[in-house]
């Protein structure tokens, strides 16, 4: 995965900034969710080019980005600046943090890379101060098995399995492997890892994305689509 996003990541980035699924959907989720994070630590794990951590230095947090791609990092470091706190650290590895290091943790789009979520939920549980947050997103579980049985495909909704995209971006393509699971395989390994589900969001795009994307919204009467699930999960103080 790390080659595979060093392949692409100056497309992904270019994408990312202007899409609907991450300008005006994701991105607005999180900072809703996040609320005033001014002088709050925030690691942002799996940050990519940075554009979740712009938004919440904006905000005023003190953020911490690591990702696996050196690439992805690279081109944080062109939207964050050269004095950005960015770190190259893979997931599936403890973390290079002391316990209780942040007030935050954003994991956006991240643990799907995962086909064992413990040991990562595990080290965000240590790096969080007690009381402290983690914020996910990921795909819908529904919306992947809708998407599946629309293209004529037979996926087991339960169960967690491998699903493997080719993506073509800045000219060049790499192949991606996501870790499908179901909702409840999501809610047993935040609960296994101690954490209390404080608050679930299927969101609304923001109302910008209206007048940007007209025709993703033809067919949508109530201006929603099943797209992405964020959690918003707090660790129990002692």
């Amino acid at each position: 995965m790390t080659r595979a996003y060093d392949a692409i990541a100056e497309g992904y980035a270019a994408l990312n900034a202007t899409s609907l699924l991450n300008e005006y959907y994701n991105r607005p989720a999180i900072a809703e969710l996040a609320g005033e994070v001014a002088g709050r630590r925030i690691l942002d794990a799996g940050c990519g080019s940075g554009p979740i951590s712009a938004d919440l230095r904006d905000r005023g947090a003190v953020v911490t980005g690591i990702d696996a791609s050196a690439g992805m990092l690279d081109q944080a470091r062109l939207r964050l600046g050269p004095d950005a706190d960015l770190l190259v650290a893979d997931l599936a590895e403890p973390l290079p943090f002391a316990d209780d290091s942040f007030d935050d943790v954003i994991a956006s789009q991240a643990l799907h890379y995962l086909e064992e979520w413990g040991p990562t939920l595990a080290e965000f549980r240590r790096v969080l101060r007690p009381g402290g947050r983690l914020i996910v997103s990921e795909e819908h579980p529904a919306a992947i098995f809708l998407a599946d049985r629309l293209g004529g495909g037979s996926a087991e909704y339960f169960g967690v399995r491998a699903r493997t995209e080719e993506w073509s971006l800045g000219g060049q393509t790499a192949q991606l492997v996501f870790w499908d699971r179901p909702l409840h395989a999501m809610t047993d390994a935040f609960a296994a890892a101690g954490f209390r589900i404080t608050a679930i969001s299927e969101p609304a795009p923001s109302p910008a994305a209206y007048e940007r994307f007209p025709e993703a919204f033809v067919d949508r009467p109530s201006g929603r689509f099943l797209a992405f699930l964020l959690f918003v999960l707090e660790a129990p103080g002692a």
